[in-house]
């Protein structure tokens, strides 16, 4: 696929890619297991959801410390749109050689953008290129958003900090409790019980009460219809969507709404 190319790189034990660079970026995923990644004479620690981004003649090597499994990721950064291979280029970290480790969250959805990117560079079918290039600007989103809170030592406490970052930037498509303990890999029960030691409530309390302030800044600002703005905070349901606003502010959606316009006029 011009421009665009995945593939997987299977890495016996003790293997060792010699020092090579390329006239692409090329995006490192490891699937599974540990090795070292070598750039600028130094090597550094390379495991499962560590991400290597090198751009275009940087040299690197890669030695497997057991069986290891990479996803290599090669790309023209001219097949991204403008804005975007503007931000990646004044990223600091992505004008040189470097390594992300990223949290579970933001490994599964790079892990999911970059199966779909597999499975549509096997298609024969109208639009693969397209989605493709869409699946490449996701993937660089999910990157040049990612970090890393050094500050906190503690794993429950970075846990429970990461999924309330979650929530609060993806509070629209959270289906239930079940869908959270995926993403972290542990049990819904654990969930709530490092969210709660942090936070003093549990995740789809949480989730619920972001919803609730989104939906009340929408229906104050804007003039959006009640049924968008429902569809906008991640219900499905209208009545639910009444329901769980009534139950947080006492009132109806419809009603608080005349209520603020009401207030801002007379002010």
């Amino acid at each position: 696929m011009a421009g665009i190319k995945i593939k997987e790189n299977v890495h016996s034990d003790k293997d060792l890619v010699k020092s090579h660079h390329h006239s692409i970026h090329q995006i490192l995923y490891v699937l599974e297991s540990k090795g070292k990644f070598i750039f600028n004479n130094q090597a550094h620690p390379f495991k499962k959801d560590h991400v290597a981004i090198i751009p275009p003649f940087a040299e690197h090597a890669i030695v497997a410390e057991e069986k290891m499994t990479v996803l290599v990721l090669e790309f023209d950064i001219n097949q991204l749109d403008i804005g975007m291979q503007q931000a990646f280029r004044e990223k600091e970290n992505f004008s040189k050689t470097c390594i992300l480790e990223l949290s579970l969250f933001d490994a599964v959805h790079v892990r999911q953008l970059l199966r779909r990117m597999l499975y549509e560079q096997s298609r024969v079918a109208n639009y693969q290129f397209l989605a493709t290039k869409i699946f490449l600007s996701e993937l660089m989103l999910t990157l040049l958003r990612a970090t890393r809170d050094e500050t906190i030592t503690n794993a429950n406490s970075l846990r429970a900090e990461r999924l309330r970052k979650y929530i609060n930037e993806n509070y629209f498509e959270i289906t239930d409790a079940g869908d959270i303990s995926q993403r972290l890999g542990i049990s819904a029960r654990h969930v709530n019980t490092i969210f709660k030691e942090s936070y003093q409530t549990t995740p789809m309390k949480y989730l619920n009460e972001v919803r609730m302030e989104t939906a009340k800044k929408l229906l104050m600002e804007t003039d959006k219809d009640i049924t968008s703005i429902c569809f906008e905070v991640g219900f499905e349901s209208l009545s639910t969507f009444y329901r769980r606003f009534k139950e947080y502010m006492n009132i109806s959606p419809h009603k608080f709404r005349v209520n603020s316009h009401y207030t801002t006029t007379k002010k």
